[in-house]
């Protein structure tokens, strides 16, 4: 049997997994389980790189142990057979400790739990899918992989804030797992190393985040101590003021959870135009929608301001990479966030950027001094290639 790892991706209410053959990087399978603990949850599993026939189930997962028996179920019902050589696992928040990749013990689960003040929405449901994992596949390998660990080469004065030293508290960044596959990948199509590319990465999905990557390392990228500070997102708000807080205490009456949960999970887009889908921000506004409208317009402006200044930062920009599922799909959003920006030698191909086309491919006009670039995410596969890389 070709050796497989098992990534699993634990969201609060989901679990999306892929069964990877490491030789070849096929998908022998891959699923996911929806509305975990709620009344109706939905589990959809294909096998055979998408090819087979699909299985799903519709009942309730009151927990996360619940939802991976249903997968394991989907496995023996649907294939193909289940016997991973590593499960992989996305951890969101790594902090200082952990700048690479590492076999879970007991001991790394209780520096995540430690870390989960500094994602609390994110470690814990992290945390759900590794012990359910190590229960059901005991004796297997369990990887760790952290979405902060590609910036651990920010320098200081990229990562250190101007608070009181005794915080404690600095950049991280995220979409670490993203930005490497996708800046690996960017660098090949451009016929260079890593190490030869200077990049800037614009993952732009429900959470979005911009890195400006030198010569294949980060110095600097615009999410912070969590995945809230940056570009404007789905339901984040990315910037604001920090004296934001106090003001919607005294003027509100709200505490400090309930407006870090407001900013988390009711801004952004959702709060501009009433959807955090781009989609449908985008099909309110050809309706005429002035309040979509302008969400765009503060969007794409507010990616310009970071594309602007990292291309300072650098000096020289090999390319601007889109990725993630805005970033790769969204045309209108490409030319906005690059818009007057041809003295920075950017420059969009109209007819290349708005084809109907999918897969890696470049956007930028001929003669651009800097390439701009699609390149769909893998984080699935980073995963599987950093834990059979530690094994």
């Amino acid at each position: 049997m070709a050796a497989r790892i098992l990534v699993l991706n634990t969201g609060s209410s989901s679990i999306k997994y892929e069964l990877i053959d490491v030789g070849s990087r096929e998908r022998a399978a891959r699923g996911l389980v929806e509305r975990i603990g709620e009344e109706e949850g939905r589990l959809t599993h294909r096998a055979d790189a998408g090819r087979g026939r699909p299985y799903a189930c519709e009942r309730a997962f009151p927990g996360h142990a619940e939802a991976l028996a249903a997968v394991l179920e989907a496995f023996d019902k649907a294939g193909p057979e289940l016997e991973p050589v590593a499960v992989g696992h996305r951890v969101v928040h790594g902090g200082t400790r952990f700048r690479e990749a590492v076999l879970v013990d007991d001991g790394v689960i209780a520096a995540i739990e430690e870390l989960a003040p500094l994602a609390p929405l994110h470690n814990p449901v992290n945390l759900a899918g590794v012990r359910v994992a190590r229960d059901a596949f005991p004796g297997v390998p369990q990887v760790a992989v952290f979405d902060t660990a590609f910036h651990r080469t920010l320098p200081p004065e990229a990562y250190t804030y101007a608070v009181p030293r005794e915080w404690g508290v600095r950049r991280f960044g995220f979409h670490g797992t993203s930005c490497a596959y996708v800046s690996r990948r960017a660098a090949e199509l451009l016929g260079r190393t890593p190490e030869e590319t200077n990049l800037i990465v614009l993952h732009l999905g429900n959470g979005a985040s911009a890195t400006a990557i030198e010569g294949g390392r980060s110095v600097d990228t615009s999410m912070g101590l969590s995945p809230l500070e940056g570009l404007v997102m789905g339901t984040r708000s990315g910037d604001v003021d920090p004296a934001l807080l106090g003001y919607l205490k005294r003027a509100r009456g709200l505490d400090v959870e309930e407006a870090e949960r407001a900013l988390s999970r009711e801004a952004g887009l959702l709060a501009l135009a009433g959807s955090g889908d781009m989609r449908e921000v985008r099909r309110r506004a050809a309706g005429g929608d002035g309040r979509a409208r302008l969400a765009l317009e503060v969007y794409t402006r507010r990616i310009r301001k970071y594309v602007g200044a990292y291309c300072a930062l650098l000096g020289r920009v090999d390319a601007v990479v889109f990725t993630g599922g805005v970033g790769e799909h969204d045309a209108a959003t490409r030319a906005g966030a690059l818009a007057g920006m041809d003295r920075f030698g950017l420059a969009l191909d109209e007819a290349r950027n708005a084809a109907d086309a999918s897969g890696e491919r470049f956007v930028s006009a001929d003669g651009s001094a800097t390439a701009v670039l699609v390149v769909p995410t893998d984080e699935e596969w980073e995963i599987a290639r950093q834990a059979l890389a530690l094994l």
